[in-house]
């Protein structure tokens, strides 16, 4: 009897350990524990994070910047994010995004651009150049999965962003944040994108950059439109639960391809104190 039940104690522990083996296999990319709405609300995440200073003159194409990321290798590789501040703005300005985006499992690179009025053309461009320097010569490369990788920036940094998803095709997630580009039009973009607006923006009224932006994006791809309540176009500049939590979610769920994060998305969002309107399409594809 006792044999039996040790062959059935035996039997269960391999099936559950080669069940936990083919979920680390479907998705090879998941970090961290379950999310819960706590832990992607709070304001640092399962990840204890390091950093380290870009010196622009050490760098080309773009203006030097901060690479904030997990401290431990026990996980492997990492996602990474590059994000572009605003139009006279310098990296500072989007500092808080650093350690909140990189304790829940990213490396991210919060960068300063040549000239702080450089327009979104440039500053996609140059959102690119960070990217390929993470990836190829910066210091912690070697905790990067270069094929998982994303953009974010606000204000022109947003166009910018935009820009860069048009660009390379291959990136994984974009989101602009109180974006302002005078193109309004991005059907070209195929990089699952996150829009966020601001309900009280004056400089980049979502009626004439976040919603056309929205609504020019295939109706095919991924994408999703978040109007922030009682905020204005400065709002990204300063921590945002609300910004933080969807960002994250986004980030998850189309850099790593976690569908752990999907419930945070799917059903939409509904409207409340912190949320104007929430558009996008659901279930996701990608």
């Amino acid at each position: 009897m006792r044999t039996g039940i040790a062959v059935l104690l035996a039997t269960g522990a391999l099936v559950t350990s080669q069940a936990i083996g083919a979920e680390s296999a479907e998705n090879p990319y998941e970090r961290g524990p379950d999310p819960t709405t706590s832990s992607i609300e709070a304001s640092r995440g399962h990840y204890a994070v390091s950093q380290s200073s870009v010196s622009r003159i050490s760098v080309s194409g773009f203006g030097g910047g901060t690479i904030y990321y997990p401290t431990s290798t026990a996980d492997g590789t990492f996602g990474a994010i590059a994000i572009s501040p605003g139009f006279t703005a310098t990296q500072s300005t989007i500092a808080w995004l650093g350690p909140r985006l990189a304790s829940q499992g990213f490396v991210v690179f919060t960068i300063d651009t040549n000239t702080t009025s450089d327009q979104p053309a440039s500053r996609g461009r140059q959102l690119l150049s960070a990217l390929d320097y993470l990836t190829q010569r910066s210091t912690v490369r070697s905790r990067i999965d270069s094929s998982r990788l994303g953009v974010m920036g606000h204000s022109m940094g947003g166009g910018g962003s935009l820009e860069a998803a048009k660009s390379r095709t291959n990136l994984q997630a974009a989101i602009p944040l109180t974006g302002w580009n005078t193109d309004k039009s991005w059907p070209e973009i195929k990089t699952p994108t996150l829009i966020v607006g601001a309900d009280g923006d004056s400089i980049a009224p979502v009626s004439s950059h976040s919603e056309p932006f929205y609504t020019s994006l295939s109706s095919s791809l991924d994408r999703a439109y978040l109007e922030l309540n009682n905020a204005s176009h400065f709002t990204p500049n300063s921590s945002n639960t609300t910004i933080a939590k969807y960002s994250i979610s986004w980030l998850k769920r189309f850099i790593d391809n976690d569908t752990r994060y999907e419930q945070f998305l799917c059903p939409l969002p509904q409207r409340s104190t912190t949320i104007e309107e929430y558009r996008g399409n659901c279930p996701h594809e990608g």
